[in-house]
């Protein structure tokens, strides 16, 4: 049987930058386990790679306070590490003069928050995001970057490695845990001081045998991406976004050009019904059933998540995902766009006594473990920071 001092759960991002962060605090004997034979195959691995700064949350919350710190954070490791960063700014646009209010309401959080943001006309738009279109008036954002996430995850993974103080047990699937943090994986046992839940999309199911996430189910949103063709990726400077439902916590179809000068349009929020639905069928198992039985009743009791379902299948047809898109930008032709195989899976975290979508992250806990249980957007910007305040608030 294998014994450590403490037991992460997941090698995504949340996970990594943890065992990071603990090592930093002079902890060692850390294990850390995923059922995958590599890190970062889901949301830590096929995000945008797009590192916010703070404009969308409501000041006060987990997301806000960590946001800025974890995107100044994240930007130093890449340039320590000499990984891809794109140091562009972002611009957000309103599409018509209803989402002027939004658009100031945006600028107002993100100055709450820290952000270095300014409202800008269509001249100023123009020479910073030449081909981007709004309705009078536009948001800059400073400190909006982007890196190549799955490099980042790599770095992580060889630090943690090469430190001696971690081990990896890739290939290792929790299934239960008894009392006194002895935990049940297909390989085994392995028994722990600590227990940290990161296992993202999972985290429900794993958090229960521990007496966490009550009141709580992970649902799933599929992310689809389009990209443009390699000759047209030069109409797109850095990151075009819609003025978002700030009641919702997606953010739209946007273009956002990558760290290693793709330029990809998307994500989509499209309702899945498995954890790893990625293709049309792949990706559902038993848990199907119960997953459409929560977005049903959500569909009936939310209608938030009602518009959400009514609007986002839709961007399956490459029409309507191309119209969303062409919203944004003077110049587009269908023709400029191209399939990708980059699709993701955000796990959404809903409040199911309440019917409601959780907009924040969530942790909850006891001496003996620490469960991660809505690393929503924008938990990869946040993570370092994040990860920082895991280890001073839960871990002694």
């Amino acid at each position: 049987m294998k014994t450590a001092d403490i037991l992460i759960c997941g090698a995504g991002i949340v996970g990594l930058t943890v065992a990071r962060e603990l090592i930093a605090k002079g902890h060692t004997n850390i294990i850390i386990i995923d059922k995958e034979h590599e890190v970062a195959l889901h949301a830590s691995g096929r995000n945008s790679g797009v590192l916010h700064a703070g404009i969308y949350y409501a000041p006060g919350s987990l997301r806000a306070v960590s946001c800025l710190s974890g995107n100044f954070m994240m930007k130093e490791y890449c340039k320590e590490k000499g990984l891809p960063l794109l140091e562009t700014g972002k611009v957000i646009v309103a599409r018509n003069e209803s989402e002027i209010p939004t658009l100031h309401e945006l600028y107002a959080r993100a100055t709450a928050n820290g952000a270095k943001v300014e409202i800008i006309d269509e001249e100023r738009l123009s020479q910073i995001e030449p081909n981007a279109k709004t309705c009078k008036q536009a948001l800059f954002s400073h400190y909006t970057a982007v890196v190549d996430p799955r490099s980042v995850m790599k770095s992580l993974y060889a630090d943690l490695v090469q430190s001696g103080k971690v081990t990896f047990m890739l290939g290792t699937k929790f299934i239960d845990a008894k009392k006194n943090n002895m935990i049940i994986t297909d390989k085994g046992e392995i028994s722990c001081g600590m227990f940290i839940n990161a296992a993202g999309a999972y985290s429900d199911q794993v958090a229960r045998p521990f007496g966490f996430g009550e009141g709580y189910q992970l649902i799933p949103f599929k992310g689809i991406y389009k990209k443009l063709k390699k000759e047209k990726a030069d109409i797109i400077k850095g990151s075009i976004y819609p003025v978002p439902n700030i009641k919702n916590p997606f953010l739209g179809i946007h273009f956002t050009r990558g760290a290693t000068g793709d330029v990809y349009l998307g994500p989509t929020a499209i309702p899945a019904f498995g954890r790893e639905n990625y293709g049309l069928l792949s990706g559902l198992d038993s848990e199907a059933f119960s997953i459409m039985i929560r977005d049903a009743i959500l569909f009936m009791k939310n209608p938030k998540f009602r518009s959400i379902a009514f609007e986002e299948p839709r961007k399956y047809f490459f029409k309507c995902f191309f119209n969303d898109a062409k919203k944004l930008v003077k110049k587009l032709n269908p023709e400029d766009i191209e399939s990708t195989p980059k699709v993701g899976i955000r796990p959404q975290l809903v409040d199911v006594k309440r019917n409601e979508l959780v907009m924040d992250f969530l942790v909850e806990s006891d001496e003996k473990s620490v469960h991660v249980l809505n690393a929503i957007s924008p938990a990869f910007t946040s993570s370092m920071y994040f990860a920082e305040m895991i280890v001073d608030k839960y871990i002694h």
